[in-house]
């Protein structure tokens, strides 16, 4: 399709499908000698769609939780959402993240006849949507659409409460116009900081330049960023030290190991 990057659209965890309770989640922190162990070093996990199954089996000991909203794409919904969410919200805390957030899968597919796209609509910064355009307009009216979907009609109570992470990755449909693209995570953050609800941004730097280029002014600028990448637990920290994707915070890093997302608190 033309101007149009397509991809199957994969969760965080596309891949990461857990065939039985984690039993590494509960923190630890190898190493050091004396008497005294160190203290432990808490950790998080993060699940969605592909964790969903007859037999579903989610990892134990999580400090934290962050769960996906859709079923691989930004349009539908996990089907195990309320058992995730409701597993999140018994983590253990004692980090500085929620005990359960969310995250939702971001993609701008343009005016290629999808049945979500506008075909009007106002947009505070980029003027009115008309006819369904392949513009910012139109873009930004779009991200503001699924995130106020995926806030009211996805199943979550009280969405204000949970700090929403848009994922961003180009495994989604994008355009090659990074201008419309931005526009569209600028639509989806003003719709979630509308109802007083927090956003971050999940990316690595390269994705994030690729999807929305330099953008890093309005509603983007500043925002968390959760960072992935890493192999392991030390190297996750390391990347607690990079740099957010919009001049904001790296406030949680992410890393894999035996096919389980684990996440750190950098906060």
């Amino acid at each position: 399709m033309k101007n149009t990057l397509k991809a199957i659209v994969l969760g965080l965890a596309s891949s990461l499908i857990i065939a039985a309770p984690a039993a590494a989640a509960k923190p630890t922190n190898p190493g050091g000698g004396g008497s005294t162990p160190p203290p432990a070093v808490l950790t998080g996990n993060d699940v969605s769609w592909p964790q969903c199954s007859k037999h579903m089996t989610l990892p134990s000991g999580q400090a934290f939780g962050i769960v996906g909203v859709n079923g691989g794409l930004a349009n539908n919904t996990n089907a195990c959402l309320a058992q995730e969410l409701s597993w999140a919200n018994a983590s253990s805390g004692g980090t500085g993240q929620d005990k359960a957030a969310l995250y939702v899968n971001t993609a701008n597919p343009g005016n290629l006849g999808v049945a979500d796209w506008p075909k009007s609509g106002t947009s505070a910064k980029y003027g009115d949507c008309v006819n369904g355009a392949d513009n910012q307009a139109c873009a930004y009216v779009y991200g503001w659409n699924m995130a106020q979907l995926d806030a009211t009609s996805r199943g979550v109570a009280n969405p204000a409460s949970y700090k929403w992470w848009l994922d961003v990755e180009t495994g989604n449909s994008w355009e090659t116009n990074t201008a419309n693209n931005s526009a569209d995570l600028e639509g989806m953050t003003d719709y979630f900081q509308s109802i007083n609800a927090r956003v971050g941004l999940y990316s690595t730097s390269y994705q994030w330049g690729q999807i929305a280029g330099n953008a890093s002014s309005g509603s983007l600028l500043g925002l968390d960023s959760w960072l992935p990448g890493a192999s392991n637990l030390s190297s996750a920290q390391a990347n607690c030290s990079q740099r957010a994707l919009t001049g904001g915070k790296v406030t949680v890093t992410q890393y894999v190991s035996k096919q389980i997302d684990y996440d750190y608190s950098c906060v």
